[in-house]
């Protein structure tokens, strides 16, 4: 790529401020413009810390990886679309048949990774205002981040995830569409391939994302310290699901506030791990101390285990949910109820103030 494709702009308060929206940057800080048939990943590899790279209007068939903290990854809107490559390449092969270590992001099946060590994460990266759609596995992937924040992203049409990560602390997940990916619109695990105690997130949250026709909207996997607030959640399966297991510590200390689900029904088969869903709002499985407030839930119906508004139900290997407060909601045409516990008394789970009409077992409401 030539200095005519990547295009060098010293980022004057004026041009940051216009382009992005965003308080200006130092004169030394750069922005690198992409435009449609360029590589984003030069442009990426060519940037420093504190660097922007814009991608403008236009569809690039290519996936990106970022391994360097403090870059801004943006597009100008919907109209920056990410798809995979027309002949992606094939996953390298071992010996023994398994996929070798260190493939490319578009190898993996998904569009952009943000991907950092154990020893170093990556971060104080962004990802914005962009169109991922296509990709056989996930539109964002983050592994071993701090600080990611990604916000005006549409996550459609993946075939796994629309937006996911693991072993990250103190992401934030805002303003993004995610809508009709394989599995879960978001995904957020302590890690994607072990089991084992869950993980502080200090602090990571997830709010006011449009969240529809996913198989999961949400799903919180082996994680503590997370708040998921102000969403419209909305014709999944099931709208937000926190999991827990039998290691510890256990998944909990999770605030679930103010969030909109809505008929959640539609109808996803039963997996090795899971039973069939539909008609799930909120389902709290192997957590512990959690607080679901504020929340408006309604319309969310089904014949599955996990069926009902807002549900407190034991873990599949039999963990306990224990200590979790269910206050302040308004449930309505939730079947086969507003509120479920199938927790034992002596687990001390609370249901108070919350507005609704029928509850398993009765007198919850």
């Amino acid at each position: 790529m030539t200095k005519r494709h990547i295009t060098y702009l010293a980022c004057s308060a004026a041009l940051c401020g216009s382009l992005l929206g965003a308080a200006p940057a130092t004169a030394t800080h750069q922005v690198f413009l992409v435009h449609p048939g360029e590589s984003i990943q030069k442009a990426v590899d060519a940037a420093r810390p504190g660097d922007t790279v814009m991608v403008l209007a236009g569809t690039y068939r290519q996936s990106v990886r970022v391994t360097k903290s403090d870059l801004t990854l943006s597009g100008v809107g919907p109209a920056t679309v990410l798809q995979p490559a027309k002949k992606a390449k094939k996953a390298r092969k071992t010996t023994s048949g398994k996929a070798a270590a260190g493939k490319s992001c578009a190898e993996m099946g998904n569009g952009i990774c943000v991907v950092g060590t154990k020893s170093r994460p990556v971060e104080n990266v962004t990802i914005t205002r962009m169109t991922l759609t296509g990709f056989s596995r996930t539109g964002v992937m983050a592994a071993d981040t701090a600080n990611l924040d990604v916000h005006g992203v549409a996550a459609v049409k993946n075939g796994l995830w629309g937006i996911a990560e693991e072993r990250s602390v103190h992401s934030a997940y805002r303003y993004n569409v995610i809508r009709s990916n394989g599995d879960a619109g978001l995904f957020l695990a302590n890690s994607i391939t072990t089991e084992k105690g869950a993980t502080d997130t200090h602090g990571t949250v997830v709010e006011h994302n449009l969240v529809e026709k996913n198989r999961v909207g949400v799903t919180v996997r082996r994680l503590r310290n997370l708040t998921v607030s102000d969403n419209s959640v909305n014709g999944n399966c099931a709208g937000v699901f926190v999991v827990g297991d039998e290691n510890k510590p256990k998944a909990g200390r999770i605030v679930i506030a103010d969030n909109r689900l809505v008929k959640n029904n539609k109808y996803c088969k039963k997996t090795a791990r899971l039973f069939f869903l539909q008609g799930s709002g909120i389902v709290l499985t192997g957590a512990e101390d959690t607080l679901v407030t504020g929340n408006t839930v309604t319309g969310n119906s089904g014949k599955s285990p996990l069926s009902g508004g807002i549900v407190v139900f034991k873990s599949f290997v039999g963990a306990t949910s224990d200590r979790n407060q269910v206050t302040g909601n308004k449930l309505s045409g939730n079947a086969p109820a507003d509120l479920i516990n199938q927790e034992a008394a002596k687990h001390g789970n609370r249901f108070k103030s919350n507005s609704c009409k029928k509850s398993k077992p009765a007198g919850l409401c």
